[in-house]
């Protein structure tokens, strides 16, 4: 189990908790879940489908906050283990010298990528139809917006964590105005954060729990089998949309390759907190943490489209089940 499949740093203070002895699935839920209730901020509705990473020894997010008006907008926050957290009661007000880039209507289900030497946000940015925001942050007390990445319509823009092949690298869900009923997903690359283009094909939807859209989660963690992608997939019911997770092995040099997917979820919504809430029937899969060392992995999820969880996993497991439960 410690074969160092996990290519990054060491995360000794990951947060985790076993395996329940009677629980056979490859990942398993934290048992005091949901860690971020959709009340922790006085004004809030809901938090959920956020981001998280590691800060200073600690860490720090970019937290998806509806208030009770139903104003999506996003805020940071900090936590000493990744499990309890305290939230800027603020939303985030972002610095740039473009006016018109830093007028939006809403913002977002957020990703964090540490690139270099700054953490990265992106986010679903309603700037005149939904497409994806871009700002850097050193500190999570300025944020930095840069242009928008793309034209509307586009959702789960998510960066990788290092230049492929000299270009920094994306994927995202181009969409709809609405509540998209397609998508697959797309892989761009840009010289400079700026200009994005040499668009690929990564995966599109199949049957069963991935067939109405499917769309990138947490920013892709680094092995030696491939960048491990977890992402999301969404079937049409009798009762609506339901949301599952799965997870993929992209190449890593060329990621828009895949090398294995999982025909069964990882994960599926079954837990009170996930099937009721304002949108029932929700895990939404925004963040992972991972551990070098141990071969653990922590990833955080919007239940129901009102709190927060997390589920744990470990790497070698995980790549073992993703590689005999592929299908192409």
């Amino acid at each position: 189990m410690n074969k160092k499949t996990i290519i990054g740093p060491s995360l000794p203070n990951i947060p985790w908790e076993d395996r329940p002895a009677d629980c056979k699935d490859v990942i398993w839920r934290y048992s005091k879940n949901p860690i971020i209730p959709r009340n922790l901020l006085p004004f809030s509705n809901s938090i959920f489908n956020s981001a998280v990473v590691p800060f200073e020894g600690k860490y720090a997010g970019v937290f998806r906050c509806d208030d009770k008006r139903r104003e999506m907008r996003i805020h940071a926050g900090f936590s000493e283990d990744g499990i309890n957290w305290s939230i800027n009661p603020e939303p985030i007000v972002f610095i740039g010298d473009k006016e018109e880039v830093g007028e939006f209507e809403y913002a977002y289900d957020p990703r964090v990528c540490f690139i270099e030497d700054r953490y990265y946000v992106t986010w679903c940015n309603g700037y005149h139809g939904p497409t994806i925001g871009l700002a850097y942050t050193f500190d999570f007390k300025e944020f930095h917006q840069l242009d928008n990445i793309t034209l509307p319509y586009n959702r789960n823009g998510v960066m990788f964590p290092r230049k492929i092949n000299g270009k920094y690298a994306m994927l995202s869900r181009p969409s709809d105005t609405g509540h998209t009923s397609f998508g697959d997903i797309f892989y761009s690359e840009s010289p400079d954060m700026v200009y994005w283009g040499k668009h690929k094909h990564v995966m599109g939807t199949r049957g069963w729990w991935q067939s109405t859209k499917i769309g990138a989660g947490p920013v892709p963690i680094e092995t030696t089998e491939g960048w491990l992608l977890f992402y999301h997939g969404v079937l049409t019911s009798c009762n609506g949309y339901v949301y599952h997770f799965g997870a993929a092995l992209l190449d890593l040099e060329q990621p828009w390759k895949v090398l294995y997917r999982t025909e069964p979820y990882l994960m599926s919504p079954q837990m009170l907190y996930e099937c009721v809430g304002d949108v029932p029937n929700v895990v939404f899969p925004c963040a992972a943490l991972a551990d070098s060392d141990t071969g653990r992995i922590a990833v955080y999820y919007g239940a129901a489209d009102t709190v927060t969880g997390v589920a744990f996993a470990q790497v070698d497991e995980l790549i073992e089940f993703i590689k005999n439960n592929s299908k192409l």
